[in-house]
């Protein structure tokens, strides 16, 4: 991983203070390209008339609405009960800085939708926690992979042992293992 750093160089881990909207983009990305997910999510947002998307206004939209903007029937209802997380206070944002990684993800991961990598994706990008190790996502094993000049994907037990010399930085690791696939820069 030194190799790596020195290689790559600096770079700042940006953040997105909107919650909800981080939250909708991850739910949007799920599982599908990079490209596919950026298309998407802009026809998304073009729904809000140059607003942006809150809570009430993606509960207001119609599932069909939601569809014509390439979303399946299945993200789309896991928008709407992600907007009826917020609006019932299920999910309170202003708390969630001050709540511990696991307990962040016990919340979140009550909205359909919304598992553990996608909790893990929003303490990386919204609350900007150093220490989180998404040891199921397939970008960062592949990336471990080549680091490490693995035969196969390294499973969730070896990731975790390598977290162990990271430790409270995974998520500075992590970073720079995805910027070994990528060289743009995520952000949610």
């Amino acid at each position: 991983m030194a190799r790596v750093i020195r290689e790559l160089g600096t770079f700042r881990l940006g953040s997105n203070k909107n919650y909800f909207v981080v939250l909708c983009k991850a739910i949007i990305a799920q599982q599908i390209s990079t490209q596919a997910a950026d298309s998407i999510s802009d026809r998304f947002f073009c729904l809000f008339d140059g607003k942006s998307p809150t809570p009430k206004r993606v509960h207001a939209l119609t599932a069909d609405s939601l569809r014509a903007v390439g979303l399946s029937r299945q993200k789309a209802a896991y928008l709407k009960d992600l907007s009826r997380g917020f609006a019932d206070k299920s999910i309170r944002p202003h708390r969630l800085p001050y709540l511990g990684n696991e307990e962040v993800i016990r919340q979140l991961t009550a909205i359909h939708g919304i598992g553990r990598w996608t909790a893990e994706m929003f303490l990386i990008f919204s609350l900007n926690r150093l220490d989180v190790l998404p040891a199921g996502d397939l970008g960062f094993r592949s990336a471990l992979k080549n680091i490490y000049r693995m035969k196969t994907l390294p499973s969730v037990k070896r990731i975790r042992s390598l977290g162990k010399k990271w430790h409270p930085y995974e998520t500075i690791a992590t970073w720079y293992a995805w910027r070994t696939l990528d060289q743009n820069i995520i952000a949610y």
